[in-house]
């Protein structure tokens, strides 16, 4: 293996790693209510766990409000169950058509606890680059047994380096934003 493909896989999980941080982020809520607080949430369709996103039509109506629209009305019930087992910290309406979530304006503490959530998330993404820093150096290193230079494997370190502080600087400016976004009233 040369150190151009251990870079270039290096970067690959690193990207990896700040997408997964985007979508995470998605989920942390701002204020206004997204599509996006169902994802993960599943009912028993005909025996299959399937997400409320394809067995319904969901749908903002306002920036407090999500509309959920199930195809099948038998779904309403399982899915309007399924909310309320996801635990997300708001109470469905069931109007016997449609199931409507109203999420109440954040208090300045609940935006606290959500920027701390957010950061937390952050951390995490930021340890796991450091851990693909570790364990790609590892594998540079071990091309000297291999007879590669010694400047190349310093050239080689130096890359991964780079790739860790742009990739932490991607991280930064995500979660810059998402405290912006959430502690803006």
């Amino acid at each position: 293996m040369s150190i151009d493909s251990l870079l270039n896989e290096c970067r690959g999980h690193m990207d990896k790693i700040v997408q997964h941080l985007e979508v995470e982020l998605l989920k942390v809520r701002a204020g206004k209510i997204t599509p996006n607080i169902v994802d993960g949430i599943t009912i028993d369709y005909y025996g299959t766990q399937t997400p409320i996103n394809q067995v319904a039509n969901v749908a903002v109506a306002d920036a407090r409000t999500l509309n959920i629209q199930p195809w099948e009305k038998k779904n309403l019930e399982l899915i309007d169950k399924a909310i309320q087992a996801a635990n997300l910290g708001i109470n469905p309406h069931n109007d016997g058509n449609s199931i409507k979530l109203f999420m109440p304006p954040p208090t300045e503490e609940r935006r606290k606890e959500y920027v701390k959530k957010a950061h937390v998330m952050a951390e995490s993404a930021r340890v796991s680059i450091r851990n693909i820093r570790r364990d790609t150096n590892e594998h540079i290193k071990k091309l000297a047994k291999e007879h590669v230079p010694e400047d190349a494997i310093k050239d080689g370190e130096a890359k991964v380096q780079d790739l860790t502080n742009k990739f932490s600087g991607i991280i930064e400016k995500h979660i810059e934003v998402k405290e912006k976004e959430i502690m803006t009233v």
